[in-house]
């Protein structure tokens, strides 16, 4: 599977202080697309943005700045409508262009849309969708005898969306079910019922789970000895896909589908020798099972217990606060801990084992106690602390090396100074510890808001660099090389200077 390379400025509209609007801006743009309304002018975004529930006031120099930033993030196109009767030029003015959602546009709506879906839903193991595969592969199998393609289309379709309807909610179910392991309820009663139904689910899940996933795997070997690919042949006939661009969609859609198939195959039924994914459901429910029953003993037990250590400590720690004297407080700690005069208690024979913890002291060898211990007070003799080092030769060392890293820091600086406004691909190669100097200060600059222009400021933790970036307006890109491989970015004109040259530079340039 190739990684997944998601373009820089495709979520940039989710964050930021103009956010909210952003967000309404594709959402208005989204229910245009679902009445099949394609193209919307100035006011026609505005009504769609008061049928969503956006209230706030917005003039038309701020709904045509936050599209025009849409536009700069190519999430939405801006063309001339020419079919329209203007009156007016301020009608021309107002009703001229039309916006429209780009591909890249539709595309982060609908991630924005499928992130927020799946965090309000709940994961599910549903044998309902087991056996909507199992018919679904059946009914394929009458097809390809008898049936037509239009059918052999519709029913793929069906079966591939309870197989990702399948792995969607058994993914899902699976994380919220290791949270729950993993959750300590603050009550016990509510966690004890949360956990004891979800073992009764799990256990009801298992029930004939092994018949249906052999019927399931059955029929799939039933629609390979058709053919997959005659399936998906006919299916593509059926699909009957519009060619719409100068590219067959139909070599990219047979791929889709044969990976689709590999899924299924995954599943239920894998080529390579390894588990079908369903048994490994199977064992991760069991085990959720067991680990269940433990916790909910564990529960059960605690529950029964009159009291516990905690408690015990908790109690004496009150009747500590109510004992008028201090001889009382004296008597109550030895009655408690059970400790007297005797100051060599703590002293064991030399192989306890031997001596049985019930047997009296009378009875018992005795134990060797050291003469210091009535004399001084301690069991062994202690000498003199030993002599500090020292530490005068490892502070020069380290003044020198901080010295010798200040100076670096310094040359690097000097390295990165710029001398004025460049593109960033302007530096073409650089050594990898210069490297991380230039990625820190953008990455500095980057993390504060845009300001006028897309102008971005910021400056070191010392206050003496200052860094200028500003966004390509060309959509450039840059590619820097060091000792260990290539950095590619957006080409941004870039200055770096101390941060007084910056100012004294701004203020000369005003003059």
């Amino acid at each position: 599977m190739d990684p997944i390379r998601v373009p820089p400025e495709m979520f940039r509209f989710t964050s930021g202080d103009r956010a909210e609007l952003y967000v309404a801006v594709l959402h208005a743009f989204g229910e245009a697309n679902e009445r099949l309304e394609t193209a919307l002018g100035l006011d026609d975004v505005r009504a769609r943005l008061r049928s969503i529930g956006w209230l706030d006031a917005l003039d038309d120099n701020d709904l045509a700045s936050a599209l025009d930033q849409l536009r700069t993030w190519n999430l939405v196109d801006v063309t001339q409508n020419h079919s329209e009767n203007y009156r007016t030029a301020s009608e021309y003015e107002r009703r001229n262009l039309q916006y429209s959602l780009t591909r890249q546009g539709e595309a982060a709506f609908a991630g924005v849309v499928h992130a927020m879906g799946l965090l309000a839903s709940t994961g599910a193991l549903q044998t309902a969708v087991l056996d909507a595969i199992s018919d679904r592969l059946g009914d394929l199998v009458q097809e390809l005898d008898t049936g037509s393609d239009r059918r052999v289309f519709s029913t793929l379709t069906e079966l591939e969306g309870h197989l990702e309807a399948l792995r969607g909610n058994t993914k899902q179910f699976n994380g919220e079910l290791q949270r729950l392991l993993r959750a300590d309820g603050a009550d016990l009663t509510t966690f004890h019922e949360v956990k004891a139904s979800t073992v009764a689910y799990l256990e009801e899940f298992l029930t004939n789970l092994e018949p249906r996933t052999h019927a399931i795997a059955t029929r799939i070997g039933k629609i390979e000895e058709h053919g997959v690919g005659l399936l998906h042949q006919r299916a593509l006939l059926g699909a009957d896909l519009p060619q719409l661009t100068g590219t067959d969609p139909g070599p990219a859609w047979l791929a889709h589908r044969r990976a689709r198939w590999e899924g299924l195959r995954a599943w239920f039924r894998p080529t390579d020798g390894s588990a079908p994914r369903v048994e490994q459901l199977h064992l991760v429910a069991r085990r959720a099972i067991i680990t269940l029953l433990q916790v909910l003993a564990r529960i059960t037990e605690s529950k029964r217990r009159s009291s516990s250590a905690v408690a015990d400590f908790r109690e004496l720690a009150r009747w500590f606060t109510v004992v008028p004297a201090q001889e009382d407080l004296h008597r109550l700690w030895t009655t408690m801990f059970g400790l007297s005069s005797a100051r060599h208690a703590h002293l064991a024979h030399p192989d306890p084992e031997l001596v049985s913890p019930a047997a009296s002291w009378h009875e018992i060898p005795p134990v060797a106690v050291s003469p210091l211990l009535r004399s001084a007070g301690k069991a062994e003799r202690f000498t003199k602390t030993g002599r500090v080092r020292d530490v005068a030769a490892i502070k020069a060392a380290r003044a020198e090396q901080a010295l010798a890293e200040r100076a670096e820091l310094e040359a690097a600086w000097d390295m990165l100074d710029t001398g004025g406004a460049i593109r960033l691909s302007a530096f073409e190669r650089l050594d990898h510890a210069l490297f991380e100097r230039l990625l820190d200060l953008l990455g500095n600059a980057l993390a504060t808001g845009p300001g006028a222009g897309g102008t971005r400021r910021s400056t070191t933790s010392d206050g003496r660099i200052e860094i200028l970036l500003r966004p390509p307006q060309d959509g450039a890109i840059a590619v820097l090389t060091t000792p260990r491989g290539e950095f590619r970015g957006p080409d941004y004109e870039i200055e770096i200077r101390a941060a007084g040259q910056l100012r004294r530079r701004a203020s000369g340039d005003d003059t």
